[in-house]
């Protein structure tokens, strides 16, 4: 989900950055991912009705957060609160959390990345040492049993 999530703020970004306010960004974003990401998208136009009955934006985003459930949305939601709060351009604080969000995931895989050595040792270890083991010592073996059986007739 931390994927779409990514998308949908990037293209929150370039509405934002193509002069649209952030409650028409959030329902051009909607429609946009109506086709491929139908739950965000039901999501986010969900935001903008909760918004035309008369609920706050803060309260409308946070319960979008709680419905998500999930940590990126919930700083997603807290990134937007605070650009509220505190009147700083919307597309400036996208960029500055897509990139965060990008490198938390960077993050995330490389993290995964290095477990997977050690998930790596019971396969060697069992499937292909041995398999090394009769390829190097099996023609050792089978040399010394024909020294030996030479040896032993004469």
């Amino acid at each position: 989900m931390t994927i779409i999530i990514l998308f949908g703020i990037g293209l929150f970004a370039v509405f934002a950055l193509a002069g649209l306010g952030l409650d028409q960004a959030v329902v051009r974003v909607g429609q946009e991912l109506e086709v491929s990401h139908p739950e965000l998208s039901e999501e986010l136009l969900l935001i903008n009705f909760e918004q035309r009955e008369g609920v706050q934006r803060n309260a409308a985003w946070q319960s979008f957060a709680a419905r998500a459930n999930f940590e990126s949305a919930r700083s997603f939601v807290a990134m937007l609160i605070q650009t509220d709060r505190f009147g700083t351009p919307i597309a400036k604080s996208l960029g500055a959390f897509s990139d965060a969000l990008r490198t938390q995931r960077r993050q995330k895989a490389e993290e995964r990345a290095a477990k997977t050595t050690i998930k790596l040792v019971p396969p060697l270890v069992f499937c292909i040492f041995p398999a090394m083991g009769v390829v190097v010592v099996g023609p050792a073996i089978i040399a010394l049993r024909d020294f030996f059986a030479h040896f032993m007739k004469g």
